[in-house]
């Protein structure tokens, strides 16, 4: 579903990703973990075509995608959520999915008062709030939505457009306890129908979804494998899990 070879990129004399190798294969969840600094929102900004990088390749379903902007990467499958709630406060839940389905739609000139009664939006919107879990915060602004409930919106929002890989950055930052483990089920009904890159640093959902990690440090990634050789993997516990992982 998606190679990268030798992505770099640069900013001044750090190398925020430095000759990065990854494979995702379809139906797969890739998380890619590794300590702040890293590179891991720069990896996901590149591939999503928020960032351009200063060498290598990126093919998606067997094309070079490395030179498409953003918008003609999600239109041929490729949905991100940001680290950062990227979502309208001032709109209902309904409101921010629909939207999304407009854009992915392609017709997002027409009049919203108007779109706003156009089944062809407002009833794949229903469906993927109902997919994750907001099928009862529907009218609700989101700016009154909770912290973890604004997340679950963001997902659903990347959802509308009909991805075939998701990139997910940072999907329970900021959340409680309670809110992370609603999340995590929720994901893992997810990867069984999506193909998922999942940058996180909660190792609990990390090793709960991932059919592999990638372990990213200083730019580079210095390990790819299961869960369960990643933990035993002694290099990734010195320079990342830690000796009593």
């Amino acid at each position: 579903m998606l190679e990268v070879k030798g992505l770099t990129k640069t900013f001044g004399a750090l190398r925020a990703t430095d000759a990065v190798d990854l494979e995702v294969q379809e139906g797969e969840t890739l998380a890619v973990i590794g300590p702040n600094g890293a590179g891991k929102t720069t990896l996901i900004s590149q591939l999503a075509g928020n960032l351009r990088p200063d060498a290598g390749r990126i093919r998606f379903a067997g094309e070079d995608i490395t030179s498409l902007s953003a918008p003609q990467r999600s239109r041929k499958g490729l949905a991100r959520s940001f680290q950062i709630t990227s979502v309208y406060p001032e709109f209902s839940a309904l409101d921010n999915v629909a939207l999304a389905v407009q854009a992915h739609a392609g017709h997002s000139f027409r009049f919203w008062r108007e779109a706003r009664s156009d089944p062809a939006l407002i009833e794949p919107a229903r469906r993927m709030l109902d997919d994750v879990g907001l099928s009862e915060r529907t009218n609700v602004l989101a700016a009154n939505l909770a912290h973890g409930e604004q997340r679950q919106l963001e997902v659903a929002m990347a959802l509308a457009t009909r991805p075939r890989l998701l990139l997910l950055d940072e999907p329970m930052a900021g959340m409680g306890i309670e809110e992370s483990q609603r999340m995590i089920a929720f994901l893992a009904t997810l990867k069984r129908r999506q193909t998922i890159v999942l940058v996180e640093h909660d190792m609990d959902a990390v090793f709960r979804l991932a059919d592999r990690i990638a372990v990213l440090v200083y730019g580079r990634v210095i390990a790819t494998d299961s869960p369960e050789k990643i933990k035993m993997n002694e290099e990734v516990r010195r320079a990342y899990l830690g000796e009593d992982a």
